[in-house]
């Protein structure tokens, strides 16, 4: 079984991985309830706009998306340059890219996830609470919040996951460097590409779907936990 044993390199390409997921999602976290939040309930000139901006990496090819984000956050790219010049913040060939690229990718489905949860929120409780004296900040903390949380963990496991298997985004903006920016998939995609690679493409495949499914059970069991401390189940 020595074929199953993982070499360095491809350890660091595993812990890279869930480095970058984790921050991904992180990240993206407050920015995806409060745009969840304004598209369930706010009516505002340009929402439909903001939908299709949110959805737009679903749509466009990766590539696509990979190449943007080097426009806009490579190092003469219009944000690139100036967090560069003023904060020494570099995206570009960086391993934080490569989270950047994931929290991109995997947005929409954190956003529509929590978006879904907050509209079948009755807003009867949200208004009670607000006759109470709450004020819309403390309504959400305490009323809405604790009633989406299956629905925020559904949406942070998902861009987890999204962030994880990322690959032509990620390898458009940030190459792949190992030990930099090498993820899972890349690493994946370089093992089919050099003779007698197959059984390193075979362990990382096997690691891929041995993370995959823990993420999915522990969203299952989170998301369970949660809606049963509300009632909901």
């Amino acid at each position: 079984m020595d074929w199953l044993t993982l070499s360095p390199d491809e350890v660091t390409a595993i812990k890279l991985s869930l480095k970058v997921a984790l921050w991904a999602m992180l990240a993206s976290l407050p920015l995806g309830i409060a745009v969840a939040y304004l598209l369930a309930r706010c009516d505002f000139w340009g929402k439909s706009l903001l939908n299709v901006l949110v959805h737009l990496p679903l749509i466009l090819p990766p590539v696509v998306t990979g190449y943007i984000l080097l426009l806009v956050f490579g190092r003469r790219g219009a944000v690139g340059e100036f967090l560069d010049q003023y904060f020494g913040i570099v995206f570009a060939f960086r391993w934080t890219g490569a989270a950047l690229a994931g929290a991109v990718m995997g947005f929409p489905l954190m956003v529509r996830a929590m978006r879904l949860s907050i509209e079948a929120v009755d807003r009867r409780l949200e208004q009670a609470a607000g006759t109470l004296g709450a004020n819309p900040a403390m309504v959400f903390l305490t009323v809405t919040l604790p009633l989406i949380l299956p629905g925020v963990i559904a949406g942070m496991i998902l861009s987890f996951a999204k962030a994880m298997g990322e690959f032509g985004a990620t390898i458009t903006f940030v190459s792949n460097i190992p030990g930099e920016t090498q993820t899972l998939p890349t690493a994946i995609y370089v093992f089919t590409q050099v003779p007698g690679g197959d059984s390193g493409a075979l362990r990382l495949t096997l690691v891929s779907v041995a993370i995959s499914i823990a993420a999915l059970l522990a969203s299952e069991f989170l998301a369970r936990r949660a809606a049963s401390r509300i009632g909901l189940s």
